[in-house]
């Protein structure tokens, strides 16, 4: 609603209150975001997100109104847009549909790697509002996309028309980071993931839903796109919170050792977002 903080601190107990995102018991969840985040957190989020907050809004909702004006013309049904988090609220979003007779949904989380904090946390929640508010509606659900060629040309082509007139040195891959146990967790096969590199590069039905491997393959087939040599480029993950082990390499502490290696010129494209928002314009830029 606002960059104030008492508009960014019921956003932040509903973000960090969901067992998705903070997978531990109710009660500890509860004690940890409410007895000890969200005493500081709202005044500090709310600060960065007034660095990036446009007249118009945030930067998330009116990048992603846009995409859907876009989108519209392109399809012959109507398009509703939602947040998992937030006023523009899932349940809105199947209400407007709703009223205007929509009873086969295509359900299309913005997520092009799959996470059980992004992706799955979306799927639950539409299909609990589902049975509740609209049994009669059938969900088709689009898979993680980070893989798909039309995504991986037109990430390619950003990245080139951005690149144009700037004599980089390296070029940074920068994904959201999660937990090492959200790996763990959604792995279909319960053996396959050891996050030890080779998992992510062995064929196996537990990369449909680790986000590491997708990371990893989105990346491989951009710069493969691209034609960078392996020296040119490299991937991290971003945005951890203090306590559990979180994917690494993080990409604060890869950064401040570039300077060391001679890299003064680095490029940033963060492929987890496909709209900037708070990690995109404030974290990383």
């Amino acid at each position: 609603e606002s960059p104030e903080p008492k508009d960014v601190k019921p956003y932040l107990d509903e973000f960090l209150m969901d067992k998705y995102v903070i997978d531990v018991p109710y009660l500890l969840r509860a004690l940890l975001v409410r007895g000890i985040i969200l005493r500081k957190r709202p005044e500090e989020s709310a600060h960065a997100y007034k660095k990036i907050w446009w007249d118009e809004g945030s930067p998330l909702v009116v990048l992603s109104e846009r995409m859907q004006k876009k989108v519209q013309p392109l399809v012959n049904v109507p398009v509703a847009l939602s947040m998992r988090y937030g006023s523009m609220t899932i349940e809105k979003g199947l209400q407007e549909l709703h009223d205007k007779g929509v009873t086969e949904v295509l359900l299309f989380p913005l997520y092009p790697q799959y996470a059980m904090a992004s992706t799955l946390t979306i799927l639950v929640k539409a299909e609990e509002i589902r049975k509740k508010k609209f049994p009669q509606m059938t969900f088709t659900d689009v898979p993680a996309f980070y893989n798909k060629p039309d995504y991986i040309k037109n990430l390619a082509d950003s990245i080139q028309k951005h690149l144009v007139g700037f004599d980089y040195d390296h070029l940074l891959f920068s994904y959201h980071g999660i937990p090492e146990r959200h790996i763990r967790k959604t792995d279909v096969t319960k053996s396959h993931c050891k996050i030890d590199g080779s998992c992510c590069s062995t064929p196996s039905p537990a990369h449909d839903f680790c986000y590491r491997h997708q990371c990893y393959e989105t990346t491989r087939q951009v710069v493969k796109l691209l034609g960078l040599p392996a020296d040119k480029y490299s991937l991290t993950f971003q945005s951890r919170l203090a306590g559990d082990k979180w994917l690494e390499p993080y990409t604060d502490v890869e950064i401040d050792k570039m300077p060391a290696k001679g890299i003064k010129n680095l490029a940033v494209v963060t492929p987890a977002f496909v709209s900037d928002c708070l990690e995109t314009l404030e974290e990383i830029a």
